[in-house]
């Protein structure tokens, strides 16, 4: 296959087995421009997470690109775990992050509890030659968490990365296992949970934010486009896919 597709599919095969994952939906993704196959779109749910995947290869444009977001329930302070993994002619290119779940400036033990550990595998990436700092905006930033990893990579950049990949995985599946404890949240309640999630994840996955989109809008077209869209809006808040 390819490195961006192994990294994507060992991701998936992991938190799927990891969190007892069922699939509920698969469906093929077609070229807006000559109907072709171009990818696929799947979601896997389970008690503790839903997990979504955006794939799509384009041979004629040197497209390979896995796109992997594993959602903690809606009153849940488990934050959010996601990887890109692209290959843009002979360019890869990878995102990495786990999204807060509450105000990371006024939860200094949320930050301990979920964040922390994870700081001697973002040191770990600084270290791999190369890797180039990705070009995100400052609103891009701002949503994610501290310890986001954003790059650009050579092949042999990007191959080194899995351990990384790894260690950021299994730290979160641990916390979707096992939850965050109380003190962690500091009081914060399952209905604010919710709505700071629907409302962080409309910001996350707005195309004025993030431009990607208007590449899969060309791709696949504004309808299907806006149908993943919505689908990882929604993901883990019991409302099936488009």
């Amino acid at each position: 296959m390819s490195l961006t597709w192994d990294l994507a599919a060992e991701t998936i095969e992991v938190i799927a087995e990891a969190l007892d994952l069922a699939e509920s939906h698969d469906a093929d993704l077609v070229s807006a421009l000559d109907g072709s196959r171009v990818g696929t779109h799947r979601v896997l749910d389970g008690e503790r997470a839903s997990l979504v995947y955006v794939g799509m290869t384009v041979e004629t444009i040197g497209l390979d690109s896995h796109m992997v977001f594993a959602f903690s329930p809606p009153q849940s302070a488990v934050p959010h775990f996601t990887v890109d993994s692209v290959l843009a002619g002979s360019h890869y290119a990878f995102h990495l992050d786990l999204i807060p779940r509450v105000d990371p400036g006024a939860h200094l033990a949320y930050l301990r509890h979920c964040y922390e550990p994870l700081t001697e595998a973002r040191g770990a990436a600084a270290q791999i030659e190369g890797l180039t700092p990705a070009h995100l905006s400052e609103l891009q930033w701002q949503l994610m968490s501290a310890w986001m990893l954003a790059h650009r990579a050579d092949e042999a950049g990007f191959a080194a990365i899995g351990p990384v990949v790894a260690a950021y995985r299994d730290h979160w599946v641990g916390l979707a296992r096992d939850g965050v404890p109380e003190q962690a949240r500091a009081g914060v309640t399952g209905a604010e949970l919710a709505e700071r999630d629907r409302r962080n994840r409309a910001a996350v996955f707005n195309p004025e934010v993030d431009p990607v989109w208007a590449q899969v809008d060309r791709l696949l077209g504004p309808e299907t486009s806006a149908a993943i869209r919505r689908g990882l809006r929604t993901a883990s808040r019991g409302e099936a896919p488009a």
